[in-house]
């Protein structure tokens, strides 16, 4: 079954990350190239990349018409996030478990920014 492992990151984690010396973000950037060479070496990984900073992206406006008929608001308020994706890791692996096992191992997992989802497909129910 296929996860995708999402690492998030927020204001708090960006300013601990600038304030690193430059070996000790090459330490970090270490970690996740040693990451993705084991999840390779096991075949489990399909894909993984770092993204963009999110200040970068753009988000579509939602269309009133399309809102309205779903009888959604069309002006807010909205829900504001101060976590961003900030990479990830989609992985095809035999269980949950070692989805997770594999979570545990982003550097930061322990900073509690990490996620695990399952691939939604045709023969799941929705959760």
């Amino acid at each position: 079954m296929k996860y995708l492992i999402m690492v998030y990151g927020n204001p708090r984690s960006r300013a601990i990350w600038e304030s690193f010396t430059d070996e000790q973000r090459a330490a970090g950037m270490i970690e996740h190239l040693a990451l993705g060479e084991a999840l390779t070496a096991s075949g489990e990984l399909i894909l993984s990349h770092r993204l963009a900073d999110p200040s970068t992206g753009t988000r579509l406006p939602g269309q009133p018409e399309a809102l309205a008929a779903l009888g959604l608001p069309t002006d807010g308020p909205f829900a504001e996030s101060k976590e961003q994706l900030a990479g990830f890791y989609l992985v095809d692996c035999d269980s949950e478990e070692r989805a997770l096992e594999w979570a545990a191992k982003v550097p930061e997992a322990a900073l509690g920014l990490v996620e695990v989802r399952p691939i939604w497909s045709a023969d799941m129910t929705d959760r």
